[in-house]
């Protein structure tokens, strides 16, 4: 284990520093500086081995915490980033995006603050890139089986690499111009630069893993097509149709769901000409949910000069310490300040929204809110009276997601959906079409990256078994384990 006294003589967190506000702000680069190697030797020796490490409660991966915990504490990165690898294909993703439920499961939290696990396990995938520790693993013998993967997200890209690594030839179908799904074009640059998704990319083509931009399935090709050009296909899509406002004025200019600010701003950051970009330069805005993906708008929205940032949530403001409903090692819902909320801005809770509003050419000029009135059932109505207006130019609907689109699905194969507009699946990732399976957002519902790669490596070890009768391939999370999230 890392130091048996440790978490006696260190009893305090050290996370990694974020560059100033008035300096990030100017640019896309990252928010955090590169951890200090002293501060996370300290943090990895608070780890205190437990016999029941509850942090594996937590992570969805079933990352062995404790284990490269103790090799950083000990200086042996080469086998720290082994140990990690062994679990998660893409620990520089999680390291920097993943909300850490492994943290609250800590055993340390009882009454320290938790271990900075996601702190230490991104410090050892820098370290291992910067080595050369990462390198590609081509398999040693090809099956003579194909396998399709549609989309390019976490859950696509890690379902890819394990069957390529098991000797399946696999196609990667991405209909956006480039590859990486939601990595790509739904997580801004300074959360996780580009570069990071570029050289992980480069090592699957090295593995064998073929890409294929562009090309929209149920479009371009047809999904029964896809199904006869290969022995198995993989639908990890995403969960991409938005939840809508449907509120007077939705109609008006300047009115946007999140991710279509996001996509065009990523593609600008990335160099691309974006005509007629949704920009918040010299605006006010309004960004309507609580969520990750409102915190990005935020934090993009600054980054672009708005003139004010009013972020709006229709529940209560979170307590700061856990409630008792949501005991230890449950991951409880506490108030917490983003590097975006850091950054400036006006956050609003129990605010519904009532109705946009619009100037004589027919954009919106304001939003009208009223304070939320929870009833005895439980639903959540505007409270008469409380109305108001806050001035808006520009308005994001950040709402989450309610599952994959399903045009193509419905109307070209025998793919069922669940109730909450998700893909059906059963215990071992197939779908009712034969043959075809699914993982991530699309069959779960809007979760997180780490349950993502999870699934991906999961359904990866179902279409092994599948295609050759048995498999090696770890799976480390069933279907029947999991409460969609929504």
């Amino acid at each position: 284990m890392a130091d048996p006294k440790g978490f006696l003589k260190i009893t305090e967190r050290e996370t990694a520093k974020r560059r100033p506000v008035p300096v990030r702000i100017l640019d896309w680069k990252e928010v955090y500086d590169p951890s200090e190697k002293s501060v996370i030797t300290r943090q990895a020796s608070r780890c205190m081995d437990c016999g029941v490490a509850f942090c594996h409660h937590g992570c969805p991966l079933g990352n062995l915490i404790p284990e490269w915990n103790d090799l950083t504490w000990k200086g042996e990165g080469r086998a720290a980033i082994d140990r990690l690898h062994a679990t998660n294909n893409f620990p520089e993703f999680t390291g920097l995006l993943c909300p850490a439920p492994c943290e609250s499961s800590c055993v340390l939290g009882i009454n320290q603050p938790a271990v900075t696990i996601k702190q230490i396990e991104n410090s050892i995938i820098e370290d291992a890139w910067s080595e050369g520790w990462v390198e590609p693993k081509p398999p040693t013998r090809l099956t003579g089986k194909t396998v399709a993967v549609v989309g390019s997200g976490p859950a696509g890209l890690a379902a890819a690499q394990q069957l390529t690594r098991a000797g399946h030839t696999v196609a990667v179908y991405e209909r956006d111009d480039r590859i990486g799904g939601l990595l790509r074009y739904g997580i801004p640059d300074f959360k996780m630069e580009k570069r990071r998704l570029e050289q992980r990319l480069r090592q699957m083509r090295d593995e064998g893993t073929r890409f294929r931009a562009g090309v929209e399935i149920g479009v371009d090709i047809a999904w029964d097509e896809l199904r006869a050009r290969y022995d198995a296909v993989v639908i990890a899509s995403g969960s991409t149709v938005p939840r809508e406002l449907d509120i007077p004025g939705r109609d008006l200019d300047g009115v946007h769901f999140a991710m279509e600010f996001l996509v065009e701003s990523n593609r600008a950051v990335a160099g691309d000409q974006v005509p007629n970009q949704i920009s918040a330069e010299g605006k006010h805005v309004i960004v309507i949910g609580g969520g990750d993906t409102g915190a990005d708008c935020i934090g993009t929205s600054h980054r672009q000069g708005a003139l004010s940032v009013t972020n709006l949530a229709i529940g209560k403001r979170p307590g700061e310490i856990r409630s008792t409903g949501q005991p230890w090692p449950t991951t409880p819902t506490l108030f917490e300040v983003s590097t975006s909320h850091e950054e400036g801005g006006e956050r609003t809770f129990l605010a519904s929204t009532v109705e946009f509003l619009r100037n004589d050419a027919g954009e919106v000029r304001a939003l009208r809110v009223a304070e939320t009135e929870y009833l005895p059932d439980g639903s959540r109505v505007p409270k008469s009276g409380s109305e108001r207006e806050i001035p808006a130019d520009l308005v994001l609907i950040a709402m989450g997601f309610t599952g994959p689109e399903r045009a193509s699905l419905e109307q070209q194969t025998g793919v069922r959906f669940t109730k909450r507009g998700a893909i059906e699946r059963d215990g071992s990732y197939q779908t009712a079409e034969p043959g075809v399976f699914v993982a991530g957002d699309a069959g779960r519902g809007q979760s997180l990256i780490v349950w993502a790669i999870a699934e991906g490596r999961a359904a990866a070890a179902e279409v092994d078994q599948y295609l050759m009768g048995e498999t090696f391939l770890p799976a480390p999370v069933k279907p029947t384990d999991m409460a969609i999230a929504v």
